[in-house]
């Protein structure tokens, strides 16, 4: 099918705003918003390739190797820190581009604020967390499509992290993660 294009994601429309320019997927926030609006464009067959950019908060302590604010990760291996029964990882399965920038990241249905949650989730192996990744990769993994995700973190996913300023935040981050794109994607 040589009419089969690749399909660029964003949760929230912060996100995409220096993506004007460009055809893009606003899913909405959270993995029931995630898998509906995905698997909804996956359903017409025409897409050979999911790229999700996006903002994460960063789950891993000071020093060491926790990621930094200003760099942009790529999600290799996911898992959900909000499901109490036992979840298989999932994997996306699209060329990796940043291989010194590896990440695993989790996935909930919430915005992690709080000490202990980041704690938790960092103890599950993730470096990373957000609110639909889990959701995409399960979606392409149905479909049997490529999936790359491409994460900037916004905050530390403690006390310090507010919802309140979280907007501003990924219309900043949305930026950087456009001349990430313009250099490696487009």
């Amino acid at each position: 099918m040589s009419d089969q294009k690749s399909l660029l994601v964003f949760a929230h429309a912060d996100e995409a705003v220096a993506f004007a320019d460009v055809e893009h997927l606003i899913s909405g926030v959270g993995k029931v918003n995630a898998s509906v609006a995905l698997a909804g464009a996956l359903a017409s067959g025409d897409i050979k390739n999911v790229v999700v950019l996006g903002t994460a908060g960063v789950v891993g302590h000071a020093g060491e190797d926790r990621p930094s604010l200003d760099t942009i990760y790529q999600i290799t291996k996911l898992i959900q820190h909000d499901f109490p029964l036992p979840s298989a990882d999932v994997d996306p399965t699209g060329e990796v581009l940043l291989p010194d920038n590896k990440v695993t990241m989790a996935t909930g249905d919430v915005f992690v604020s709080d000490g202990e949650q980041r704690i938790h989730i960092k103890s599950l192996g993730a470096s990373l967390v957000d609110m639909e990744g889990y959701a995409y990769a399960s979606i392409c993994q149905r479909f049997n499509v490529p999936l790359q995700i491409f994460k900037i973190p916004s905050d530390y996913a403690d006390d310090s992290a507010s919802i309140d300023e979280w907007d501003e935040i990924a219309k900043q981050k949305s930026v950087q993660l456009r001349e990430f794109y313009d250099k490696h994607l487009s």
